[in-house]
């Protein structure tokens, strides 16, 4: 019997992708993460994952199952590759996606390395993506989830090909969340109707800022606003809360509306112009995976996300002598951002990923 280690969050997407799974003859095993040292209190809404309520909830789904149940501490290894990255890419003057590093280093890396321990051949999640095995190319494919409302490919490009082989998103394959609930609801599970968690788990109220001062216990700089051509035109109450693309949130008027155009960490100045000159039509990318083909020799023609929310937008995208990724755009694109990841499809399949570095005109 093949065995199975189901990463187990306490919501009903990770409950159900347990229940398919065991439906389908596996061997599971279920597994809660705790991630972070400070405890997300229950009245926070339900908005994020990780709470002592989510990990008793997994409890719940599992024995109901009948499966084991185990809860892993990787609290010092988010603390370093999650938690560490986040501070310093907004202190570098990036603005990070701290859900992609935690799939990326926990998920996939530690929770992998521990079901390898246990003996399990395959890691279930609940994401919504699907994986294929293509005989035409022969390799295995990250696709996006039938449901498209609802997918979570962007926040998987990293997926290599040995990781890939042992994972499986069963909720991939559903067009609908009600689909989701009504299999939870037919299990008895208590949590068939808990909303969807949305919030980073570290940060349960949104305000990173306050969150980054306590961890760091620094209080960032006051600053000087500028305009393009360095003029100061303002001021503001630190680089570090503001992301390219922000409006809204500047305290103070202009005679215009401002947008958020770029930061200089090491003069504590932000950037300001117009809507217009947010547009550009070239950025470079580093740390990238190649999952549906080999690092091409030739510029590929494909359609780029480049935010978890954005729409694709076609492209072409050149490996550079250095290995880094060349993108350009067919329009200029708004708001692209240092930090952000951009994922490369070809229709529903992912070409690859890699971090925006470098944004150009």
């Amino acid at each position: 019997m093949n065995k199975a280690l189901i990463a187990m969050s306490g919501g009903v997407d990770s409950s159900v992708s347990a229940a398919l799974t065991v439906r389908q003859g596996y061997e599971c095993i279920g597994v809660n993460m705790k991630l972070h040292r400070g405890s997300v209190e229950d009245d926070a809404g339900g908005k994020t994952c990780c709470s002592l309520t989510d990990a008793e909830d997994a409890r719940s789904v599992c024995h109901k199952l009948g499966m084991k149940f185990y809860v892993f501490n990787f609290t010092e290894d988010f603390e370093k590759e999650v938690i560490g990255r986040f501070v310093c890419a907004y202190e570098c003057g990036a603005t990070p996606n701290p859900c992609i590093d935690c799939n990326k280093y926990m998920k996939f890396s530690k929770l992998y390395d521990r079901a390898q321990i246990l003996g399990c051949d395959t890691i279930v999640t609940g994401h919504y993506a699907r994986v294929e095995w293509s005989e035409e190319r022969g390799r295995w494919l990250l696709k996006k989830a039938k449901n498209e409302s609802k997918d979570q490919s962007y926040v998987l490009y990293f997926l290599t090909q040995e990781q890939l082989s042992h994972t499986r998103f069963p909720l991939g394959e559903f067009s609908s969340k009600d689909e989701i609930r009504a299999i939870a609801e037919e299990y008895g599970f208590l949590n068939a109707k808990k909303q969807d968690s949305q919030d980073i788990c570290f940060v349960p109220d949104g305000d990173y800022v306050q969150f980054l001062q306590r961890y760091t216990g620094k209080r960032y700089a006051p600053g000087d606003f500028v305009d393009t051509a360095g003029k100061v035109i303002g001021h503001h109450l630190g680089a570090i809360r503001y992301t390219v693309g922000q409006r809204r949130g500047l305290g103070q008027g202009f005679a215009e509306r401002m947008y958020v155009l770029g930061k200089d960490m090491e003069r504590n100045e932000v950037v300001l112009g117009s809507n217009a000159e947010l547009f550009s039509s070239r950025l470079i990318a580093d740390s990238f995976n190649w999952s549906a083909i080999d690092a091409p020799t030739e510029p590929v023609r494909c359609r780029a996300k480049h935010r978890y929310q954005s729409k694709e937008t076609p492209c072409s995208a050149s490996v550079l002598p250095d290995g880094r990724v060349e993108i350009r755009f067919d329009e200029p694109v708004r708001a692209l951002t240092v930090g952000q990841a951009v994922v490369l499809y070809d229709g529903d399949t992912v070409v690859g990923g890699g971090v925006i570095r470098e944004v150009t005109k």
